[in-house]
C-alpha cells in the first residue's frame, strides 16, 4: 500500500512511504531482516507518533496473517494472532462456552497493539488487558521468532513493551467460564457529594464500572454499572436510573452503543461499550488519559474540576475508570491500583494541546501516568522517573533488539536512548 498513512483519527500521517502487508510469518522475517527500521501498524487507534517509523522505516501491518484463534478449552487458554481484532477474538472464543477476563471499551482493537499500550477495561478487580497474557511470541530484527512466557525473567517487560522488542505475531491468553452481564446506566453523580468511602463503593458497585462527565458542570452525567448475572445485584443510591438509553457523548444516538437497562447477554456484548457490528465514530477526535494511584482519585478529580471552565469547552466526554494492579513494566498500572481518566477531546489539535499542558499541571501531584497510545505532552525524562522498572526493561530492549530496529523516536525518547 503506498500514498498517505494515517492513523484512525488522522491527526498523524506516517512519513513512511509504504505500508507493508505480508501474508505469512516467513514474509514477515524476510521483511524484517532487510529492514533498518520497522514499526507495526495496528488496527491504528493511537493518537500520537508510537507507530512511526521515520522516513527510512517500514511500517508493517500484521492484519492479513492467518487468522490464528486457537482455543484450548482444557487449560482455558487461547493462542491468538497479534492483528487480531477483540471482537473477532470475543466470538470465537464465547463459542468455546470461554471468556475473556475484561475488554476495552471498543471491541475493534487489535491485540498485539492493545496490550503493548497499556489498554484495559474497568473494574477495581480487572487488569489491563495485558494481565490475561500468558505468552508471546515475536519476530526479532534478525527474523527469528522468540517466545517469552510466564516465568521467564523477561515476561515483565515483554508485553506492555511499546513494540520495541519485535513484531508480536502471536499471544497466548488466560480464559475463564463464559458469563453473563447486565449494564445499568444511571444518571446525576455529584462529585461534591462522594468522600473517599463512597467513590471506592461507587467504583466496586459492579464488575465493570464507567463514570462519564463533559466537565460543563461539577459531577458525573452518567454511571455505567456493568454487572455479571452471577454476581450480587448492585444498589446505587448515589445516582438515579437512566429512563433512556445514552450514549457517553451527550447528544450522540445510542443506536451503537450495548444494550442497557439491565438486559443480560453474553459478556462480549456488554463490557465493551460500543456494538462490534458498529463503528462508534467518525475519528473526529482526539484522546489523552492519565492513570494514577486509585487512593488519590477524589483528589484528582476535585483538581481537573478546579479547571473545569478550561477543559470543557474543547471537551466531547471524560470516563473514569478502575484498573488493577498489573506487573507490567512499563504498564501504566504497573505496581499500584489504578484510577484512569480519560478524554476525548474535539479534533483540533491546536485549541486541544494547551488544554492538555494545563490539564497535566494539575495532574502533576498525583504521578500521573499518560497512556501510551494518547495525546499527552509529558517530558520524557518525567515518564522515566514514574516508572520503577525502566532500567529492566531497557536492558530487555538492548538484549532482544541490540541495534534498535524497533526504536523509533518515541521509543527511544521513552527509553532515554
Amino acid at each position: 500500500m503506498t500514498g498517505t498513512i494515517t492513523n484512525w483519527a488522522g491527526n498523524i500521517t506516517y512519513e513512511a512511504g509504504e505500508l507493508h502487508r505480508p501474508v505469512s510469518l516467513d514474509e514477515v522475517a524476510a521483511l524484517v531482516a532487510a529492514s533498518p527500521r520497522v514499526r507495526v501498524l495496528g488496527s491504528g487507534h493511537s493518537f500520537n507518533e508510537i507507530a512511526e517509523p521515520g522516513p527510512d522505516g517500514v511500517l508493517v501491518s500484521i492484519a492479513a496473517l492467518p487468522p490464528l484463534v486457537d482455543v484450548d478449552g482444557a487449560a482455558r487458554t487461547v493462542r491468538v494472532a497479534g492483528g487480531i481484532r477483540y471482537a473477532e477474538l470475543a466470538r470465537a472464543v464465547h463459542a468455546h462456552g470461554l471468556a475473556l477476563p475484561n475488554m476495552a471499551s471498543l471491541p475493534h482493537i487489535s491485540v498485539a497493539g492493545s496490550v503493548a499500550t497499556g489498554t484495559h477495561g474497568s473494574g477495581v478487580g480487572n487488569g489491563s488487558l495485558a494481565s490475561a497474557v500468558r505468552e508471546v511470541e515475536l519476530i526479532t530484527a534478525d527474523g527469528s521468532v522468540v517466545r517469552i512466557g510466564r516465568g521467564d525473567p523477561r515476561f515483565g517487560g515483554a508485553v506492555t513493551s511499546l513494540g520495541a522488542l519485535g513484531v508480536v505475531t502471536a499471544l497466548t491468553l488466560d480464559l475463564e467460564p463464559a458469563f453473563e452481564v447486565e449494564q445499568h446506566v444511571f444518571t446525576g453523580l455529584p462529585l461534591d457529594g462522594l468522600d473517599a468511602a463512597a467513590f471506592d463503593a461507587v467504583m466496586s458497585a459492579a464488575y465493570s464500572v464507567s463514570l462519564f462527565t463533559d466537565w460543563r458542570a461539577p459531577g458525573f452525567r452518567q454511571v455505567w454499572l456493568k454487572r455479571r448475572t452471577d454476581q450480587p445485584l448492585p444498589e446505587v443510591p448515589w445516582a438515579a436510573p437512566a429512563t433512556e438509553k445514552l450514549h457517553p457523548v451527550p447528544g450522540m444516538p445510542a443506536v451503537n452503543c450495548t444494550e442497557q437497562f439491565g438486559v443480560p447477554g453474553p459478556w462480549h456484548e456488554r463490557l465493551p461499550h460500543f456494538r462490534a457490528e458498529f463503528t462508534p465514530s467518525s475519528g473526529a477526535e482526539l484522546q489523552s488519559e492519565y492513570l494514577l494511584p486509585r487512593g488519590r482519585a477524589l483528589e484528582a478529580l476535585h483538581a481537573v474540576d478546579a479547571i473545569r471552565d478550561t477543559v470543557a469547552p474543547v471537551l466531547q466526554t471524560c470516563e473514569v475508570r478502575a484498573v488493577a494492579a498489573d506487573g507490567q513494566w512499563l504498564s501504566p498500572s504497573y505496581g499500584r491500583d489504578t484510577v484512569a481518566l480519560h478524554f476525548t477531546w474535539i479534533e483540533d489539535t491546536a485549541a486541544v494541546l494547551p488544554v492538555v499542558r494545563r490539564l497535566e499541571a494539575a495532574l502533576d501531584a498525583f504521578g500521573p501516568r499518560p497512556h501510551w497510545g494518547k495525546v499527552f505532552t509529558t517530558p520524557a525524562a518525567e515518564l522515566r522517573a514514574r516508572y520503577p522498572r525502566l532500567g529492566d526493561f531497557r536492558a530487555l530492549a538492548r538484549e532482544v533488539d541490540p541495534k534498535g530496529t524497533f526504536a523509533n523516536a518515541f521509543v527511544r525518547d521513552v527509553l532515554g536512548d
